[in-house]
């Protein structure tokens, strides 16, 4: 039986206990700290890690957050609520598991001709769950927000894209996607490095952008690669 709670951490609490689930071994499977799913308990799931849970549970978010509706979701090929946005801005208070990181609204990660200025600015900057960078294997420290432009990464990211580039992972894995400077412009492309240490620069929209090819001392004197993107999202319109 549910009980009838006043917020998502007491109906998560309840199921638990209901189902047999040890708060230790369910913090272990989420990857976070047993104190934060404490804190959860007492004060709410945290905004940014309902879907993540309801999604390890096999719940839905509404039943979760609102108590609405029922708690499992239907075996069927309709869709689903998925949750809800909440409108915040640069006022409102931080969850616990929340962090900000840094928007480089002027810089342009090109996708096409690139720019050749880095500007961070001091004013707006994107909310993440820590757990979520935390599983990536991302710091908080060592990340950032660019907008993307061009067409050249299209149709995965298309101009206008925020990406999260974690300025940490600068290794090559071919056929990732790094953020990178090439003689002072700033792309967004997918990697692959040749043989003796050379660099192949792949653009998706390859009808339009060729491959470019670059020998180990090109790429060593003027290719800088900046981070991997781990994180992408775009406003459909």
């Amino acid at each position: 039986m549910f009980m009838n709670s006043q917020h998502s951490g007491d109906r998560l609490r309840q199921y638990l206990t209901d189902h047999g689930i040890r708060p230790s071994e369910f913090a272990a499977q989420l990857q976070v700290d047993p104190q934060r799913l404490n804190n959860w308990f007492n004060r709410g799931v945290a905004k940014g890690e309902l879907l993540r849970v309801t999604s390890v549970l096999g719940l839905t978010p509404e039943w979760l957050e609102f108590g609405t509706g029922s708690p499992h979701k239907q075996s069927n090929n309709q869709a689903e609520l998925a949750g809800f946005i909440e409108p915040w801005d640069s006022g409102t208070p931080l969850d616990d598991d929340e962090v900000e990181l840094p928007f480089f609204t002027e810089v342009e990660l090109s996708a096409g001709n690139g720019s050749t200025q880095v500007v961070e600015s001091h004013g707006p900057k994107l909310r993440f769950a820590k757990s979520t960078l935390r599983r990536v294997g991302v710091q908080p420290q060592q990340a950032a927000c660019v907008t993307v432009t061009g067409d050249s990464m299209a149709p995965m990211l298309n101009d206008g894209v925020v990406v999260g580039v974690n300025l940490g992972e600068t290794k090559i894995k071919d056929g990732s996607i790094y953020a990178l400077d090439q003689e002072g412009m700033l792309k967004v492309k997918m990697l692959h490095r040749l043989p003796g240490g050379g660099l192949r620069i792949r653009s998706l929209n390859r009808d339009d952008y060729p491959d470019e090819d670059y020998d180990a001392s090109y790429f060593a004197e003027h290719v800088k690669i900046l981070g991997k993107i781990f994180w992408y999202s775009g406003l459909i319109y």
